[in-house]
């Protein structure tokens, strides 16, 4: 029995195939379903849980070389929350790209991971190294 990090057996699958190179999608509860790619649903409620602790919990077995998000996401975000994610993703570089080529990454990940997160544009894409 798993009795430490990561508990839940759909999301552990999915990490498991995370490997070189594969990108992984972290998403806010608002961004849109991708029938194309194995989604695993972990919001509970509003902020539970956000896409920061989500980024907390697969860091501590993979090792991520790479970060996207939408440039909207630091037009929308207050200071604090920006300072935050910047926290998050520490020693990850990250890139800032429009909205919408952002989404195009999406379909050529290994998978997504849905949160409850209600930070406008939090979803962040996560390279494996």
């Amino acid at each position: 029995m798993i009795n430490h990090g990561i508990l839940n057996p759909q999301l552990l699958a999915l990490l498991a195939r995370i490997r070189h190179t594969n990108a992984l999608v972290i998403a806010d509860r608002g961004f849109p379903c991708w029938p194309m790619i194995e989604t695993v649903d972990v919001s509970v409620v509003d902020d539970l849980p956000s896409v920061c602790q989500l980024i907390a919990a697969v860091r501590a077995n993979h090792n991520f070389t790479q970060a996207y998000q939408a440039r909207e996401f630091i037009k929308n975000n207050s200071p604090a929350i920006r300072e935050k994610f910047a926290a998050a993703l520490k020693g990850i570089p990250t890139a800032y790209e429009p909205h919408v080529g952002f989404k195009k990454r999406v379909p050529a990940a290994i998978g997504l991971i849905r949160t409850g997160d209600t930070v406008q544009y939090a979803n962040t894409i996560l390279i494996s190294g």
